[in-house]
């Protein structure tokens, strides 16, 4: 069924600010940390210049009815009027979607011109002890950006636009009770030192979904208000928008690194490498804990002579306030047979060096899916070599862990 973007209620007319929120969203709701109003924006935001646009010309949003009726989802649907909203009942099985396989020649495309609505069914949070101490409910599932080694779609089908899910009081309310249920940190571990470390990003980009709607912003101002718990996301995307969102240090980003011409092979859709670390300094001094992911590291031809040269430039351009509070995390690339098939349909050149059969080997995952991952040895002497050249030419950057 095809039906024209419903008119705003009054009390949501211009939903592009943080403070314009409608009645009864996250924002508005008394009883939740998050209920501060936002502070006020300097000048235009840039979720409403451009670039932004370019990036999310959004022409179909394909949307659950109790989601499209919701504050959130009138947010959605207000701010991309010209959008053509569908609606679907289910926001997980889409076949025009995500079982079409002839979107697969239209993959970059479906990111930014689709979006899709729906609520978050099952709310759980569950433990991770690598990146986070627990992985957070996610507000969205998805990117607009198009990674060639990104997990996300392994479970989609041909099609991975961002599902934003629009019940956001309900995961902020389930993570309130969790972070209450856990009281104070008992000791100090490598996630943090003090708090508990909530993985908020896990299935997206919370930078890019905070082009869409203020899912982001609910989460990162509910944070400030927690004091045993620290929210994190890693992100690709630099988004000046979020530099607003006065964190005061309860939200740690992760900025993910890696060489410039693997980043232009594999990183298609994302903020220069250049670009994310100069915007380092601009996040500390906005309130932000700023950690970097050297992630994914892909072992090809001259990729240690590629990472060295990062390494430095991180050394160079880097000032001492941001290398006095940053870690980092090394992550080993993990690929997956049916996304290496489905990149074969759109860019094959990726896979000349995602696709090592001769370094890597099976690793099924817990959903099922066949993963290939490099081999023991390989994986190690990868891993031996890079906290090497981290020593060598980055020694202020502390490793949390390698995985």
């Amino acid at each position: 069924m095809h039906h024209p973007p419903p008119a705003p209620d009054d009390d949501s007319g211009a939903l592009f600010g943080l403070d314009a929120l409608p009645t009864g969203s996250a924002r508005h709701t008394p009883d939740l940390p998050g209920a501060a109003p936002a502070e006020d924006r300097p000048g235009p935001a840039f979720r409403d210049s451009a670039a932004a646009r370019r990036l999310l010309p959004v022409r179909e949003i394909h949307a659950e009815p109790a989601a499209a009726a919701s504050p959130r989802g009138r947010q959605v649907i207000a701010r991309f009027p010209e959008a053509r909203v569908v609606t679907v009942d289910s926001h997980w099985r889409i076949p025009d979607l995500h079982g079409n396989e002839g979107n697969v020649d239209r993959w970059v495309r479906v990111k930014g011109e689709t979006l899709v609505l729906g609520e978050k069914k099952t709310l759980t949070v569950r433990p991770n002890g690598r990146s986070a101490d627990w992985i957070a409910p996610g507000a969205s599932n998805g990117c607009a950006m198009a990674c060639a080694y990104c997990y996300v779609p392994r479970r989609k089908g041909y099609a991975n636009p961002v599902t934003v899910f629009t019940n956001i009081d309900r995961i902020l309310s389930h993570l309130a009770r969790h972070i209450a249920r856990q009281g104070p940190k008992p000791e100090p571990n490598q996630c943090d030192a003090a708090s508990w470390v909530y993985d908020i990003g896990e299935n997206g980009d919370c930078s890019v979904d905070a082009l869409i709607c203020d899912n982001t912003a609910d989460l990162v101002h509910a944070f400030r208000h927690w004091p045993t718990a620290k929210a994190s996301f890693a992100t690709k995307f630099v988004n000046p928008d979020l530099l607003h969102l006065d964190p005061q240090g309860r939200t740690r980003i992760r900025f993910s690194v890696m060489p410039q011409d693997d980043s232009r092979l594999l990183d298609l859709r994302t903020s220069p490498v250049a670009e994310r670390v100069r915007a380092a300094a601009d996040f500390v001094d906005a309130g932000y804990e700023v950690h970097f992911n050297l992630s994914p590291v892909v072992v090809r031809p001259g990729w240690q002579d590629a990472w060295a040269e990062l390494l430095r430039h991180l050394d160079d351009v880097l000032p001492a306030r941001v290398k006095q509070q940053a870690a980092a995390e090394v992550i080993m690339l993990t690929h997956n047979r049916d996304l290496h098939e489905v990149n074969l349909g759109w860019h094959p050149s990726a896979e000349d060096v995602l696709w090592r059969p001769e370094l890597q080997q099976p690793k099924r995952s817990e959903n099922g899916a066949t993963n290939v991952r490099y081999r023991n040895a390989v994986k190690a002497e990868a891993v031996d070599a890079l906290r090497a050249l981290v020593d060598r030419h980055a020694p202020w950057l502390r490793v949390r862990y390698a995985f």
